[in-house]
C-alpha cells in the first residue's frame, strides 16, 4: 500500500517540516518536494534555503523551487513526477492547474478548526480573540481559499499561559500526526470528506501587519494581554515608550486601576514593576525589548533604564 502511492509535498517554513518527516519515517513514497526559492539574508545577503528544503535534502528527496507556479517548465517537471496525491502545508496559493493535477487531488493542512479562522494567520487570531481552543484541519483544495471539503480535524486547547510560540509548537506536532492519518485513510480509501458548514465561518484570520501589532491602550487590559500573547515571540506587539519603539512579549492583567493615571499612562517604582492604565483595567509588563536593546524581563530592564 505505502509503496504504491506517489506523493508530492509542498511547504516552506518550519511548521511544514514535521509533516514531511513523519511521512518519510513511516515509509510513504514522497517523490518530490516543492518549496520556495532560497532567500538572501543578513549583511552578506547569503542565499538561505527554506526549512523544508533543508529537511528534504537531509531525507535525500528531490526538490523543486519554482519562482512561478504557472510556468510551463515547472508544470512539466511536476507532471513528470507522476504524483497520485499532493500535500500542502504552509505553502503559497496554488493555481488550479497545479492542485488539480494528481488523480486523487491535493489536500492542505490548516492551523484552525475550519471553517473558522480561514486566512493567513489563524494561530495569531485565535489567541488574539481570546479563544480557549483551536486545532488543525485537513481538507481537499478547491477554488476558494480554505473552503474545500474537510477530511479530518483535531482540537487543541489554548491554555491561559500559552502564547503564539507554544500554540504553534502544539499545532505543528498535532498537524504532522493528522497529515499522516489523512494519507493512511486516503490510501485505504477510507475518507468521507464533509462540506464546510458556512454558519461556523465566524472569524477571519487575515495577514498580520505592523499596524495590527500596535497596542491601543484604550482597549481593555484583557484584550491587550491577548494581543501580546497572539504576537509573541514574533512579530511582537509594540508601543512607544518615551518616544522609542518598544516590543512587549509578556504581560499580566490587573483589575484595579491606577489612581490619577490617564489611559496609556504608566506607573513604575523604577525597580520591580511597570504598569500601564488601559481603557479597562491595568496591564503589567513582564518582558519587553526597547529599540536597539535585547529582550529583557522587567527587573533587568528597570535597573538599566531612567524614565
Amino acid at each position: 500500500m505505502k509503496k504504491d502511492l506517489r506523493i508530492v509535498y509542498m511547504g516552506t517554513p518550519e511548521f511544514a517540516v514535521p509533516s514531511l518527516e513523519i511521512l518519510v519515517k513511516n515509509g510513504w513514497n514522497v517523490v518530490g518536494v516543492i518549496t520556495a526559492p532560497d532567500k538572501p539574508k543578513g549583511r552578506g545577503q547569503k542565499l538561505i534555503p527554506s526549512p523544508v528544503k533543508e529537511a528534504a535534502e537531509n531525507l535525500r528527496l528531490k526538490v523543486l523551487q519554482p519562482t512561478n507556479l504557472k510556468s510551463p517548465e515547472f508544470q512539466a517537471e511536476l507532471k513528470a513526477l507522476d504524483a497520485d496525491l499532493q500535500i500542502v502545508v504552509a505553502f503559497r496559493m496554488l493555481p488550479e492547474s497545479v492542485w488539480n493535477m494528481p488523480p486523487i487531488g491535493t489536500f492542505n493542512l490548516h492551523a484552525s478548526l475550519l471553517p473558522d479562522y480561514r486566512g493567513a494567520a489563524p494561530i495569531n487570531w485565535a489567541i488574539i480573540n481570546g479563544e480557549k481552543e483551536t486545532g488543525v484541519t485537513t481538507f481537499f483544495l478547491k477554488h476558494e481559499i480554505d473552503t474545500g471539503s474537510i477530511i479530518f480535524q483535531e482540537k487543541v486547547a489554548i491554555l491561559p499561559e500559552d502564547d503564539l510560540g507554544s500554540v504553534y509548537e502544539k499545532l505543528m506536532s498535532k498537524g504532522a500526526e493528522l497529515v499522516l492519518r489523512t494519507v493512511e485513510a486516503i490510501a485505504e480509501n477510507k475518507v468521507f470528506p464533509q462540506v464546510q458548514d458556512e454558519s461556523k465561518a465566524i472569524h477571519h484570520a487575515p495577514k498580520i501587519f505592523k499596524e495590527t501589532c500596535e497596542i491601543n491602550w484604550g482597549n481593555s487590559a484583557e484584550s491587550i494581554h491577548n494581543l501580546v500573547r497572539g504576537l509573541s515571540p514574533y512579530p511582537a506587539a509594540w508601543t512607544s515608550l518615551d518616544g522609542k519603539n518598544c516590543k512587549i512579549f509578556k504581560t499580566a492583567v490587573s483589575e484595579s486601576n491606577l489612581s490619577k493615571t490617564e489611559v496609556g499612562g504608566y506607573s513604575t517604582d523604577g525597580k520591580t514593576f511597570l504598569k500601564f492604565q488601559t481603557g479597562d483595567g491595568v496591564l503589567e509588563i513582564l518582558e519587553l525589548q526597547l529599540e536597539g536593546k535585547k529582550r529583557m524581563n522587567i527587573g533587568d530592564f528597570l535597573r538599566g533604564y531612567n524614565f
